[in-house]
């Protein structure tokens, strides 16, 4: 039947309309989920990323659901499956209970930027030794095969293993962007063949050292089922130590700076400072057992942490964060930078920038809602195409 007059003008101008709206449209992208851990059966933990290998183009999306278990999604190389790379994006730790079984869970939402290979691993102890591993884009099966196989190299190593109970002493960056920096000073102290001249690097206003003997601050983290450390702020001297010492729960000891008290220093420096972390260390609430990382103090520059855990809310934004040798007197006391962190808006969605992709981590039942945008972004495309015809 061959149509005529207005209709065939109306079925003309309705194909027309079809064909340009995915002209305008049609170049939506890809999402890809892959599950980051989880149990067999309820009891046995999996040690694995399923599945292991996509291929995918730029704009498509990954998202990474974190299921039970304790994991990272961190990029490597194909020659070092099992070591961070230089630069490359970690989510850090993300803590998934066992008995979590129906959600919500984390997960981490991955824009792919380019079509190259990316090599992905789980920074657990031995989990990437014991084949956790994922890859994107991988030239073939052979090479994702080549890359799982250097695993095995990592073994007898434990070079991915978060810290142990305790952790060697390091230097300390300040990351204290205040008024003034640190000089070269000297002070008078006490030994026990008389006084003493020392030299040492001060921060202006700081108190001076008044002893060579040196000291260890024992900082307890989340003791009694709270999100403190306790004591929340301490003053010490260069040569001592503070040991923070895990009892219950599951947090982490993380430098940030003052004006950005929630955020680590080695993210937010802008003279490349890289700020110790200690990692999560998840411990039950019988506080039975303790896990101690310390760290040395080689200036009286003010030292800043923070919890950086985020299940299910902000430790930090709750006021969880401690610091040493602060100024009282001063506007830069410990009181105004546990106000900056609880004057940050409390979300629990974060951005991550790579160079090779943009991270979004938030919960899947967030997830589950922004799928709802999905509808919204179709609006404008359908409005674009009409405009056309206007």
């Amino acid at each position: 039947m061959i149509l005529h007059g207005p209709l065939q003008n109306f079925l003309s101008t309705l194909v027309t309309l079809y064909l340009s709206f995915f002209a305008v449209c049609g170049a939506a992208h890809n999402t890809f989920n892959v599950t980051v851990g989880g149990l067999t059966n309820g009891t046995s933990p999996i040690i694995a990323f399923n599945p292991t290998f996509l291929s995918v183009q730029p704009g498509d999306e990954v998202i990474f659901l974190f299921s039970q278990g304790n994991h990272t999604v961190s990029q490597s190389t194909f020659e070092k499956p099992c070591e961070l790379q230089d630069g490359g994006f970690d989510t850090g730790f993300v803590p998934v209970a066992d008995t979590n079984t129906r959600g919500p869970f984390p997960a981490v939402r991955f824009v792919v930027q380019d079509s190259n290979p990316l090599w992905i691993f789980c920074r657990q102890t031995q989990h990437c030794a014991n084949g956790m591993v994922f890859a994107l884009n991988p030239p073939n099966a052979t090479m994702f095969q080549a890359f799982l196989n250097k695993t095995q190299d990592y073994k007898s190593t434990t070079i991915n293993d978060p810290p142990s109970s305790v952790v060697p002493a390091f230097g300390i960056q300040s990351g204290f962007t205040g008024d003034g920096v640190a000089v070269q000073a000297t002070a008078t102290v006490t030994t026990p063949g008389g006084n003493k001249v020392i030299t040492y690097e001060s921060y202006p206003g700081s108190a001076a050292p008044t002893s060579l003997a040196s000291s260890d601050h024992l900082v307890l983290i989340g003791g009694s089922n709270e999100l403190t450390f306790a004591p929340a702020h301490i003053t010490a001297q260069p040569g001592d130590t503070i040991t923070f010492q895990f009892t219950r729960g599951n947090h982490s000891v993380v430098q940030s700076s003052f004006e950005h008290p929630c955020q680590s220093l080695t993210k937010t420096s802008m003279s490349g400072e890289t700020g110790f972390n200690s990692g999560f260390i998840p411990l039950g609430e019988s506080g039975t057992s303790s896990v101690n990382f310390t760290i040395q103090v080689n200036d009286t520059n003010p030292i800043f942490a923070f919890c950086s855990q985020w299940q299910p809310f902000s430790h930090c934004h709750s006021g969880m964060v401690f610091a040493a040798n602060t100024i009282e007197s001063g506007s830069l006391n410990f009181g105004a930078f546990q106000r900056n962190a609880l004057q940050l808006d409390s979300t629990s969605s974060l951005t991550i920038t790579a160079p090779t992709a943009t991270i979004t981590v938030y919960t899947s039942s967030e997830k589950n809602g922004a799928e709802y945008g999905l509808f919204f972004f179709l609006i404008p495309c359908i409005l674009s195409t009409l405009a056309l015809f206007i």
